[in-house]
């Protein structure tokens, strides 16, 4: 029993240094990064904001060049939230000029029907030549396509490209927005704000605090260091003539073999000299930010499932597709994007490194087994680790609260644990998927179940 229990210490001072290690390393880059946010904020606020009054969205100045806005939506099986989806959307849109393009497939009655269903000339129905699911680029490919056709046949072109999924709650002053900003940039991104499902506080309340985060702090920090900014695929628009000359040059706008277009899409722009823009904008002071609200998985096997697809597309599939182009801010972030499954790895060698401990614990409270102690260098480790994850955790915490208040943010910090869980596991559907892709050479459009929430939540 000595002996196994003797191999059990030394695996768990092993797993226990390679997790200390790179949880260090992570842990640098992240502080790293709240230290430049909090560096930013307050410079902002001891300078810009002491001069000129915040701006927001009701006080924005009307665009030199108002234009038509073309709002993409590609729905596959979207029968269910697509039409309260439309109808809330054109509702709620304050702009005098735009038309709605949902992309469907002809195997798909149930979200056809739901589509025509919304009796409005601004909604266009859009039935690709193929079955579905093909990749979510390839149906905003045959929007893109019809938009052409559009454009051809009435002698008006848009001005930007606004994209959307069939579940999203759009804000009323979002195309004014875009409408404004677009003739400065090339990419204009709102920030996302998962909506709280009652019913699944802990696995969809994840989505919540990454995207608090996220949102509120990582693309803050990118665009402050001048690296890509990444699309997020919902609540963003894309300058017109720029998706042309990217569709001039490589076929289409959308990449229809990648599993995350909108991502790659955000940073293939800065290379041929594209500018973007995160825009964290109040409706109106002391008002919330204009910003998209969706619910998002509410289930293990959802949330592995849409997890296991980023992982792919940015951090697997993204490596070999985009590379490791750009300066040290570019490639920093680019390091942070693709982290994931090797986080997922540190996170099971740093639970299997407590579960051994807890078993060496137990075992020199039962028997007379005394364990070697822990060697100085590793203690030393996880006292920085330590360290880090109070930051961490505090740093969350308060993200989360501002977004959603002091309940959630309290919430964020075990939900933590679900968080890694749901990681660990999407990681290694990761790795077997991206093999598979590597192996076929084609991807296809891996989708959840989505919902549209029943009252929708004021701005």
């Amino acid at each position: 029993m000595d002996q196994i229990l003797g191999a059990i210490g030394i695996a768990m001072r092993e797993t226990a240094l390679f997790a200390a290690c790179g949880f260090l390393l992570l842990g640098v880059s992240d502080l790293a990064v709240d230290l430049i946010w909090i560096g930013r904020t307050l410079w902002r606020r001891c300078t810009v904001y002491r001069r000129f009054q915040r701006a927001s969205a009701d006080t924005l100045p009307a665009p030199e060049r108002p234009g038509r806005l073309a709002v993409f939506v590609p729905a596959w099986d979207e029968g269910a939230v697509i039409a309260d989806m439309l109808r809330h959307s054109i509702a709620t849109f304050e702009h005098p000029d735009y038309r709605i393009y949902v992309g469907c497939y002809p195997n798909d009655p149930a979200t056809i029907a739901a589509v025509r269903g919304v009796a409005d000339p601004r909604v266009r129905l859009v039935v690709g030549p193929v079955p579905g699911p093909t990749t979510k680029a390839d149906c905003l490919n045959r929007l893109w396509e019809k938009m052409l056709q559009d454009e051809a046949a009435e002698g008006l072109g848009f001005k930007a490209v606004v994209l959307h999924d069939a579940e999203d709650v759009v804000h009323s002053a979002e195309l004014r927005i875009f409408d404004l900003l677009i003739e400065r940039f090339d990419l204009v991104q709102l920030p996302v704000l998962p909506l709280i499902d009652p019913n699944s506080r802990w696995i969809a309340g994840h989505y919540a605090d990454e995207f608090a985060e996220s949102h509120g702090k990582e693309l803050v920090v990118r665009e402050a260091l001048g690296a890509s900014l990444p699309s997020a695929g919902v609540g963003c628009a894309f300058c017109r003539d720029t998706l042309g000359e990217i569709a001039e040059e490589h076929g289409a706008p959308f990449d229809a073999e990648s599993l995350t277009e909108d991502y790659e899409l955000g940073l293939r722009l800065r290379p041929i000299g594209g500018t973007a823009a995160f825009v964290r904008l109040r409706a109106a002071a002391g008002r919330p930010m204009v910003m998209t609200r969706e619910y998002f998985p509410g289930t293990r096997e959802a949330a592995v499932s849409q997890k296991a697809r980023w992982m792919v597309g940015i951090a697997l599939s993204g490596w070999d597709r985009l590379g490791w182009n750009g300066g040290i801010a570019e490639r920093w972030m680019r390091l942070r994007d693709r982290q994931a499954v090797l986080a997922s790895l540190l996170l099971f060698a740093g639970y299997l490194s407590l579960l051994l401990w807890s078993v060496l614990f137990l075992a020199r409270a039962f028997t007379r087994f005394e364990p070697d102690p822990i060697p100085p260098f590793l203690a030393l480790l996880l006292e920085l680790n330590l360290a880090l994850l109070g930051w961490r955790l505090a740093m969350r915490s308060t993200f989360v609260a501002l977004a959603y208040g002091w309940r959630e943010g309290l919430r964020s910090i075990p939900r933590v644990v679900v968080s890694n869980i749901i990681a660990m596991m999407a990681a290694r559907r990761a790795v077997f998927r991206y093999l598979s892709i590597r192996r076929t050479g084609s991807a296809s459009w891996d989708k959840t179940a989505h919902f549209f929430p029943a009252q929708v939540p004021a701005e």
